[in-house]
């Protein structure tokens, strides 16, 4: 597609919603919804226990905690196509977080994207999913979240293109593409089916990140958990495709890189997917991990959105190698900066010299020749939210050129992935 093509589909889609949004404007459910909860609700002490692994399974942690902030304060910053968003302050303060909401408040804005004044939510919050969640579920992380100490903080203000900072454009948006009605059991399939499908569609939101975008910034159902972009990083297929998803993948493998973060043979978790694992997944029951990965199985498999997509298994020069000693020869800006900075952690076969999550082996990020996540991990590093030095690498953002960290991505590429990387120190530059 030109480029000429793309900005005047942009801009008529531009259009498109401008004028749902305006037709929508007195059509939205903007009123307060009925809310009560079951006789099944648990009370008291289960209740906020049960608050506490939801809140903890969606992951509301990662996206309302600023780095160097109190969780759930807000003031993470979004980067995305129309401008930058800031998550809210969702603590128990009265003044600058939800403190004064009322419960059908709070379940208004989780699954319909409007907030206690009736403004319009932007779609950084993916209540696309969450307007799946039952009502006895939003109440119960409602109360837990009650429980939680006051933080008097205010987000920075966000920063929009027009006509994108007017919320009432959002309405038109929401009517063609939020769900109208709570996630629904199939009584054909099995209990763990449907708590991976809960899972993964609803309270995890993976869809978010895993599916590809439309040019409204829609989710691309046609190509549902296909891959996605995120702020510069790739959240790779996980659909059962064979060549391009997980299809290839063991049950253990799945579920060891979901639970812990990496799997033998598959590499490690980085970036966003790093912390949704550190900060959520890694904290849930085994039995949800498990209907996951049975959900993650029955999903139609499809060809990845991406550009680079096939994942070579074949022999490489790492799958030659020894982990002190490499089988190519010398040469290469690449191989020496490799050498004295990367080699006594990952080793030259990629089996990770000190620890199971530094093995590159059979990592996605390697056999992409785009070399996206991996120019990011280079830049930033990965570590856990405590820092632990046993798990973390650190960012080279400060001590390598854009040339070099080029040089050394396309090493890693061919050294691991067996394939010719394509990036260039403009492809740094960008990522930085």
């Amino acid at each position: 597609m030109s480029g000429l093509k793309k900005v005047v589909i942009g801009l008529l889609s531009i259009a498109l919603i401008v004028a749902v949004g305006a037709a929508a404007f007195f059509f939205w459910p903007h009123g307060l919804p009925q809310v009560a909860a079951s006789i099944s609700q648990p009370k008291g002490p289960d209740l906020i226990a049960r608050g506490k692994y939801l809140t903890t399974a969606a992951d509301c942690e990662a996206c309302h905690t600023a780095p160097g902030g109190k969780p759930f304060a807000g003031g993470l910053g979004f980067e995305l196509p129309f401008g930058i968003l800031y998550s809210p302050n969702i603590t128990p303060d009265d003044q600058t977080g939800i403190g004064t909401w009322t419960d059908a408040e709070f379940v208004r804005a989780v699954r319909s994207g409007v907030g206690k004044h009736g403004e319009d939510l932007y779609p950084a919050f993916p209540y696309t999913s969450y307007a799946l969640l039952a009502t006895d579920d939003l109440l119960a992380i409602k109360a837990y979240l009650d429980t939680l100490a006051p933080v008097n903080s205010s987000p920075p203000e966000n920063e929009l293109l027009f006509p994108f900072n007017q919320r009432y454009v959002m309405r038109g948006w929401k009517l063609l593409f939020v769900p109208s009605a709570p996630f629904k059991t199939d009584a054909g399939k099995s209990e763990a089916w449907n708590n991976g499908a809960y899972l993964v569609e609803a309270l995890a939101h993976c869809g978010e990140c895993h599916t590809p975008r439309g040019l409204m910034f829609q989710r691309k159902q046609g190509s549902a958990l296909s891959g996605g972009s995120l702020e510069g990083w790739t959240a790779w297929n996980i659909t059962p495709d064979l060549e391009t998803g997980i299809g290839s993948w063991s049950d253990e493998q799945i579920k060891s890189y979901i639970w812990k973060g990496f799997a033998h043979g598959r590499g490690p978790a980085a970036g966003a997917m790093r912390q949704a694992i550190d900060l959520s997944l890694s904290h849930l029951p085994e039995t949800d991990i498990d209907a996951i990965v049975t959900y993650l199985r029955s999903v139609e498999p499809r060809k990845s959105s991406y550009a680079s997509s096939i994942i070579t298994a074949g022999a490489t020069p790492a799958s030659a190698s020894e982990p002190w000693k490499p089988v190519d020869g010398p040469g290469g800006l690449g191989r020496k900066i490799f050498a004295g900075a990367c080699a006594s952690c990952h080793g030259w076969d990629g089996s990770g010299q000190n620890s199971a999550r530094a093995a590159l082996t059979g990592s996605h990020s390697v056999a992409d020749e785009t070399g996206a996540n991996l120019v990011q991990v280079i830049l930033k590093g990965t570590s856990d939210p405590n820092g632990s030095a046993a798990t973390a690498m650190p960012g080279f953002a400060r001590s390598l050129s854009d040339a070099e960290i080029a040089a050394l991505a396309n090493y890693v590429i061919g050294h691991f992935g067996g394939k010719r990387g394509s990036v260039t120190p403009n492809d740094v530059e960008k990522a930085r």
